[in-house]
């Protein structure tokens, strides 16, 4: 039996506390567009789709989640790593741990969005794995 083929993460679905302070973040900080005004399934919560063409994120507002217990953080490639401090800095955004974590073949700089979502920023696109 062989295995499907999956070749990226097609787009991550989530619930997030405020869905305009979530947006404002990605399109200031990533640059990301918003691809769609609401998703037409038929879920009974504001929500939009953002992203740009390799990354997705679905988010619907529920102002009581809570991001404990499920994905411990989610992962972006940064093609500009190098500025990934600077930028977090003039948007306000934390940088967690300290600053640069360094791998054993790759850089990593961690934030958290506004609802609690920890971020994996990476200088090599799977750790270099």
């Amino acid at each position: 039996m062989s295995n499907l083929k999956a070749t990226s993460i097609d787009h991550v679905n989530m619930k997030v506390k405020d869905l305009e302070k979530s947006v404002e973040f990605y399109k200031n900080l990533f640059g990301f567009e918003i691809k769609q005004e609401e998703n037409p399934n038929k879920i009974d919560a504001p929500s939009k789709i953002i992203g740009n063409d390799a990354i997705k994120l679905c988010m619907y507002e529920i102002p009581d989640m809570s991001p404990e217990g499920g994905i411990a953080h989610f992962g972006f490639n940064i093609a500009n790593f190098n500025e990934i401090i600077q930028k977090c800095k003039e948007q306000g955004v934390e940088v967690l741990y300290g600053g640069i974590v360094d791998w054993d073949k790759s850089k990593s700089v961690y934030i958290v969005d506004p609802s609690g979502y920890e971020i994996e920023l990476g200088e090599i696109s799977g750790g270099g794995l």
